[in-house]
């Protein structure tokens, strides 16, 4: 099973990047989606989620309304596009894969290696 992260990097504060994970090695489309950050000195935490057809998404407060994650299953692939940056964004980034059963999210399955996104002030 692979996860991989790709995007971010360096960003000014206001500014925009797109986060992108590629999965291999398992039925993609039988699992939710969702990435975790880890700030330096913090706990990661999961901040937005997609179901396995992409209809039902959540956020963390911190990220709604300027994050939105998406997902092509024909692609196997998942998107975060990230706006209205804030140095407090900075952290590295997590794509993991997790169960949806309708009304609850567990706690991801599968991991994939970081990618790291610096907000700038």
């Amino acid at each position: 099973v692979q996860l991989q992260a790709s995007g971010g990097g360096l960003v000014q504060a206001g500014g925009s990047t797109r986060l992108s994970c590629s999965g291999s090695g398992f039925t993609w489309e039988y699992w939710a989606i969702g990435w975790f950050r880890q700030a330096p000195g913090k706990e990661r935490e999961g901040i937005t989620y997609i179901s396995m057809n992409g209809d039902t998404t959540y956020y963390i407060d911190s990220v709604k309304g300027r994050f939105t994650i998406s997902r092509d299953n024909a692609q196997k692939t998942a998107h975060l596009q990230m706006n209205s940056l804030r140095p407090e964004d900075t952290a590295v980034y997590f794509c993991v894969a997790l169960v949806w059963d309708g009304s609850r999210w567990y706690d991801p399955h599968w991991w994939g290696h970081g990618t790291q996104v610096t907000v700038s002030s």
